[in-house]
């Protein structure tokens, strides 16, 4: 029994339940896969937008404002990379010119500060790699780059730190309400139940709504692809280059990462699978050719991977962040797409506050504000495009079993988006089996039973 559960471990539900854990709640999060961040919040930009691009007076306006602005001070406190390294949105023609004038008068009005329109010498001099056809750019000085995996761990950990319970591998398939409270009904065997429910589960929140509520929504997953380049490539630019957004998004940027790779995409389509997280053959040159419009030259041969994330796309161009009008106590989060990742701070703040109207507790007197990561090592390297220690990967093991009430395995994924072991050139090529046995003997399990990211996608068939 809690006082709250947070459906969905992704960045979103890892914030909401870090600023809740600032008060005397109970409160659960439940994860349907074997590690936080799973979803969406390990397939995307990394990009911190500065709040520009938002409609002036919508929840994603002022979430991302919000959200921007509390970045830097928690990139401290939780000890996850951060970087404000500027952003430029570009523009090709005269013609345009004056809907790049329009995104600085929106952006003004949405409160964001150091916003200045380029001219093509002031561009060039600030990145000297850009194409010869940008004729103007917007320059945000405040938009910024994070780790999005950093973020979303450092959340979750900090909130396991002042009491949450985190549970993995346990899928929501319905909710009872029973007098005041509402009872899950989940794969595993055991009873959830809490008195508030928060819908935080990505694009599925819309199943999990329809489990409560009469009111409609539908979700559409929007896939985006991104091609990601070696860090030998990684200075090409400085800033996070977009062009001119349209009705479905930002278009494909290319960006910097905090760990010094090289970013391009993401492309934008919409699909009927949810878990459609395969990219193309059409859709990685899609991305190829439109980041020629930005870039004079693409380094193609420094393509190290690709990989699609899905954005929840609502259909209703905001957040919709509100308490179910049919179901009292439970709290939707749902059509959480850009600028989400931006957001997510001051979304946690704000469902925060729902919870606390309808059930207010008391501020915790011992609650601890601060985190820290995972220290480099020195001593034996495991991944050497990373350069990553034994040690390193250790303590990222038993962080990822200790996160959770419900120990199990831990997989490799877990321990590269913790590390970045297996994240460099050779995409763990070498370093795979070296991780494998140092998850084996830190569990005491046999390598066959280790995956990749979840139960069923084992290495091995026979140790």
């Amino acid at each position: 029994m809690y006082d709250v559960i947070i459906i969905g471990g992704g960045v979103i539900g890892c914030c909401i339940a870090r600023e809740l854990s600032r008060k005397q709640y109970k409160i659960a999060v439940l994860e349907k896969n074997a590690d936080v961040g799973e979803g969406a919040s390990k397939a995307n930009s990394g990009i911190v937008h500065a709040g520009f691009d938002a409609e002036t007076g919508t929840m994603k306006a002022k979430m991302n404002l919000r959200g921007s602005f509390l970045m830097p001070a928690l990139s401290k406190e939780l000890d996850f990379d951060y970087k404000n390294n500027g952003a430029m949105v570009l523009c090709f023609d005269e013609e345009n010119k004056s809907a790049l004038e329009k995104l600085l008068e929106r952006g003004i009005k949405n409160g964001v500060t150091e916003l200045e329109i380029l001219n093509q010498a002031q561009v060039r001099e600030l990145e000297p790699s850009i194409n010869e056809n940008v004729k103007y750019a917007l320059y945000a000085k405040k938009s910024a780059i994070v780790c999005p995996f950093g973020l979303t761990v450092s959340m979750a950990e900090n909130a396991a730190a002042n009491g949450v319970d985190f549970y993995r591998n346990i899928s929501v398939v319905g909710i009872k309400k029973n007098n005041a409270c509402y009872e899950m009904v989940t794969t595993s065997d055991e009873l959830f139940s809490a008195k508030i429910v928060i819908n935080a589960a990505g694009i599925f929140a819309d199943h999990i709504h329809a489990m409560v509520s009469r009111i409609p929504y539908q979700l559409i997953p929007r896939r985006g692809e991104y091609l990601l380049f070696d860090k030998t490539v990684g200075n090409m630019v400085k800033h996070t280059l977009f062009q001119l957004p349209t009705s479905y998004g930002k278009g494909v940027l290319i960006t910097p990462s905090v760990h010094d790779n090289l970013l391009m995409g993401p492309t934008a389509e919409d699909i009927n699978d949810k878990e459609g997280v395969n990219t193309t053959a059409s859709g990685l040159d899609t991305v190829l050719k439109k980041a020629a419009d930005s870039i004079k030259e693409i380094p193609a041969r420094e393509i190290i991977t690709s990989f699609a994330g899905l954005r929840a796309n609502s259909g209703q161009g905001d957040f919709i962040i509100n308490e179910a009008d049919d179901s009292p106590g439970f709290i939707d989060v749902l059509g959480i797409d850009s600028p989400g990742l931006s957001s997510a701070p001051a979304i946690g703040e704000y469902a925060a506050a729902l919870v606390h109207k309808i059930m207010p507790a008391f501020d915790k007197e011992n609650f601890i504000s601060h985190r820290e990561g995972i220290k480099r090592g020195c001593g034996e390297v495991i991944c050497r495009c990373e350069m990553v220690t034994r040690m390193e990967i250790t303590e990222a093991i038993k962080r990822t079993d200790n996160l959770f009430k419900n120990h199990g395995i831990v997989s490799l994924d877990s321990v590269k988006r913790r590390v970045r072991a297996g994240m460099g050139r050779c995409q763990s090529g070498f370093c795979t089996p070296r991780v494998a046995e140092l998850i084996a003997d830190e569990l005491g399990i046999d390598k066959s039973k280790i995956p990749k990211a979840g139960y069923g996608s084992e290495l091995l068939i026979s140790d």
